[in-house]
């Protein structure tokens, strides 16, 4: 009963917040609480503790993350400026807010992820805090992570 029921007879009796043959799906919608404070941010539904995507333009673990939406590189601007330069907006709350994604240094832009990969990959430019263009690659990997590339 994966130690989430007892065992009665071939049969697993669930303890609350727990269902499923084996006891082995939890009724607890907390994992599935994005951000915003809805539940698979609106856009999919809780299933065993784990969001099922209903709109298939977002993904992740709360439905939270979407590639083709316009503003994926404004959306993550600031947490990049200060995680790789530590300047901008965020600098000061940078260890609290931006530490959503994986970030790699490269040293030029041709070392960038190209397109053509197995994940979704958003190519950015952007303008940082004193007026200098800054490049960066935002990608979801299978796993539900961010990964962020950017150039030194």
């Amino acid at each position: 009963c994966a130690g989430n029921g007892i065992c009665k007879c071939r049969v697993c009796e669930c303890f609350p917040n727990f269902t499923g043959s084996a006891c082995d799906c939890s009724l607890d919608t907390a994992p599935c609480m994005a951000s915003n404070g809805q539940i698979c941010n609106g856009r999919g539904t809780c299933e065993c503790g784990t969001c099922n995507c209903t709109d298939p333009k977002f993904q992740g673990p709360t439905c939270e993350m979407c590639q083709t939406c316009l503003g994926v590189c404004a959306e993550h601007k600031d947490c990049v400026q200060c995680r790789a330069f530590d300047k901008g907006e965020k600098k000061e709350t940078c260890s609290q807010e931006c530490m959503h994604f994986n970030m790699t240094r490269v040293e030029s832009r041709d070392k960038l992820p190209q397109p053509g990969q197995p994940d979704p990959l958003s190519h950015c430019k952007e303008k940082d805090v004193d007026d200098c263009w800054f490049y960066f690659t935002y990608s979801v990997n299978s796993n539900g992570e961010a990964n962020v590339h950017v150039v030194e």
